[in-house]
């Protein structure tokens, strides 16, 4: 049996009866894209307005006594409705859809079947899959490539067909019925019973499909085709939006349109010569920067070694700076007998860090200093460096005292391998 919401698409509300409610958890994902478990209810009405998920389109949102409906699953000749909030059964309840959301559902289905058939019929372009997305849609076509005149035709034969107003109708056939074998399809769910639904576009195309549609094709308003894109193992994906989400993508685009205008001091049809000569300009400055930055890293390692207070260990922090800052550095520094420990970035935030000097201190010691900094890092041959997220802990007297601490220990053991070399 079909439900009320394949039965009549256009039903926004309509009473009905809880069959059972028993207790569920929903498995879902919160606004922070963490995986979230939510726990509730599993209720089965005696008939739905809402849609459960299939056929490549998501399920419908609605109430049932005004509590929200989170998630509509099919099982078998039932539909499941999640609820946070348990139902009697027996009890006859008012059960409201989401229309919005539905109505889109319905054009961008109705929609797919659309360019299916004409792209099936212009350029005998299988459909092997489709998505419906949340914000555009895609059709999978079994073709290593579909060309941009191609792509035009079909866009312009949908339109037609939109204009020329073509109804849209949904039969039932039984298994047995000799036209099933006339209809397209991708087969049926394991788990099916019952008639086979058959979706008519007058004249255009005949299909099984378990979804909800327009009853006209009017009522998709247009058809735009944003393109396409290379799929898997020789697919091509074609990228679509009907209906209202043609309009809203038209909103979207004038509203950056209008954005960058006012930024780029200049009319719509200018904006990419312009960000082409600001990218060329960034290039350039960036480029500047990096020679001035490293300029700079050779001047500070002089001035370094030229201090009268050269030796034992050297703390240096600057906000604008980078490995290869850090690293020159201490190339140009180059001493066995002194520490060099460099930071960059955020100076109570996120930064960088290298640690370079005697291979045995720096190798004892850059563990350490990426624990206190609460970062990580790596290292070999004298350097240790790595990325920190407590910059402001880098002025701990503990951390200092524990730099020269090592740096004397070595030393001294220097010493007495070289006094013992005699």
């Amino acid at each position: 049996m079909a439900f009320r919401c394949q039965r009549d698409s256009y039903a926004r509300e309509f009473t009905t009866t809880v069959v059972s409610c028993r207790p569920a958890e929903l498995h879902t994902e919160g606004s922070n894209g963490k995986k979230e478990v939510l726990s509730g209810f599993q209720v089965v009405l005696e008939d739905t307005l809402l849609f459960p998920e299939g056929g490549g389109q998501p399920d419908d949102r609605g109430t049932i006594n005004d509590i929200s409906v989170l998630r509509v699953t099919r099982r078998g000749t039932q539909a499941d409705h999640f609820t946070q909030t348990p139902l009697t059964p027996g009890t006859e309840v008012q059960v409201r859809v989401d229309w919005e959301r539905r109505f889109d559902h319905m054009q961008q289905h109705s929609g797919q079947h659309l360019i299916t058939a004409v792209a099936d019929d212009l350029f005998g372009l299988k459909t092997t899959s489709w998505e419906l997305g949340r914000l555009r849609s895609v059709i999978e076509l079994d073709s290593p490539s579909v060309t941009a005149e191609q792509v035009a035709a079909i866009e312009r034969s949908v339109n037609e067909k939109i204009r020329d107003r073509l109804p849209v109708n949904v039969r039932e056939l039984s298994l047995d019925d000799p036209e099933v074998e006339q209809v397209r399809g991708r087969g049926l769910p394991d788990d099916h019973a019952g008639p086979i639904r058959v979706v008519t576009i007058k004249s255009v195309d005949s299909n099984m499909c378990c979804g909800t549609h327009v009853s006209n094709l009017s009522d998709l308003q247009v058809i735009k085709i944003l393109g396409t894109e290379k799929g898997k193992k020789n697919k091509t994906n074609l990228i679509f939006l009907a209906g209202n989400r043609v309009l809203k993508w038209m909103e979207r685009s004038h509203g950056t349109e209008k954005a960058l205008t006012a930024l780029l001091k200049c009319g719509a049809e200018d904006h990419v010569e312009a960000v082409k000569k600001l990218q060329n300009s960034s290039k350039l400055l960036q480029k500047n920067n990096l020679n001035l930055l490293r300029d700079l890293a050779v001047h500070i390692a002089h001035s370094l070694r030229n201090s009268p207070d050269w030796g034992g260990v050297i703390t240096l922090h600057r906000k604008d700076g980078d490995s290869e800052f850090m690293n020159i550095i201490a190339n140009e520094v180059g001493s066995e007998e002194t520490l060099l420990f460099l930071t960059v970035g955020d100076e109570k935030g996120a930064g960088l860090f290298l640690l370079a000097g005697p291979a045995e201190a720096v190798e004892t010691l850059g563990p350490r200093v990426a624990e206190v900094l609460e970062g990580k890092g790596a290292g070999k041959k004298g350097r240790f460096q790595g990325k920190a997220t407590k910059m402001s802990r880098r002025a701990e007297k503990g951390l200092y005292l524990l730099c020269r601490l090592l740096l004397a220990e070595h030393l001294a053991l220097k010493v007495k391998e070289q006094s013992g070399s005699w």
